[in-house]
């Protein structure tokens, strides 16, 4: 059971990165219906919990709920205690992703993980009357995103705060694009949040985990990287293109 942390309200900090992303990409409007994608990690359990609280506090009335994709070896039964504790619709969904990454040999399983649940949970939200699918990356997601696709891709991008899926008609959304995984940990913590441990058995081995080491190298030489990262990605322009057909 949940103590005496568990029903304390956001810290103020974290509050504000939350609602000022919410706000600046008008992530949620009147009457929607949210699903958020609930792994268990730190993050989505801190996007939950914060949710839950602008939801009953914001004059902007939404609903709710939460959607698993239920890895081999996870235990989701955290998860459903948290949920029914909140009142918060909870659905799980059995996929073996795991399985198909190993008949597959996947080279990037990270990114297949991702995009097969992503996939999933839209789909079901799409079938369940939920418009919104809120999912849990933080600025530090960002950030690795934009270094990954930089150096092996050789594009100045990251993923959209906002993007909306054609294929499903649901608009995924990120309020906690603004908001270190720092800040993240320390309330996780300080409200004694439930964190499933990953089933992933790739965890640890795989090139984000390389990009996040490279990163924080990186940020002991620069320590506002992160402000000039979120500045390049508000400002990036036609002019500061190198267009070789000009």
């Amino acid at each position: 059971m949940y103590t005496q942390n568990f029903d304390e309200a956001l810290c103020v900090s974290l509050r504000r990165k939350i609602g000022k992303a919410i706000a600046q990409w008008h992530m949620i409007s009147q009457g929607d219906n949210v699903l958020v994608g609930l792994s268990g990690g730190k993050d989505s359990m801190i996007l939950l919990h914060a949710l839950h609280e602008f939801a009953r506090r914001s004059p902007v009335k939404f609903s709710l709920a939460a959607v698993s994709v239920k890895l081999s070896g996870m235990d989701t039964s955290p998860l459903k205690e948290y949920c029914r504790h909140k009142n918060i619709r909870y659905e799980v969904i059995e996929h073996d992703i795991i399985g198909i990454i190993r008949t597959r040999d996947e080279k990037s399983p990270c990114s297949f993980c991702a995009n097969m649940r992503r996939g999933i949970i839209s789909s079901w939200a799409s079938q369940n009357g939920y418009s919104k699918l809120a999912l849990g990356h933080s600025l530090d997601d960002a950030v690795e995103t934009f270094f990954m696709n930089l150096l092996h891709s050789g594009r100045a991008k990251s993923f959209q705060p906002v993007a909306h899926m054609s294929r499903t008609g649901v608009t995924v959304i990120r309020p906690l694009v603004l908001s270190t995984e720092a800040a993240i940990i320390d309330e996780v913590k300080r409200l004694g949040l439930p964190v499933v441990p990953s089933a992933c058995p790739f965890a640890g081995h795989t090139e984000r985990q390389r990009t996040r080491e490279y990163i924080s190298d990186l940020r002991e030489r620069v320590p506002d990287l992160y402000g000039k990262i979120i500045h390049a990605l508000e400002n990036l322009s036609c002019s500061d293109s190198w267009d070789g057909s000009k």
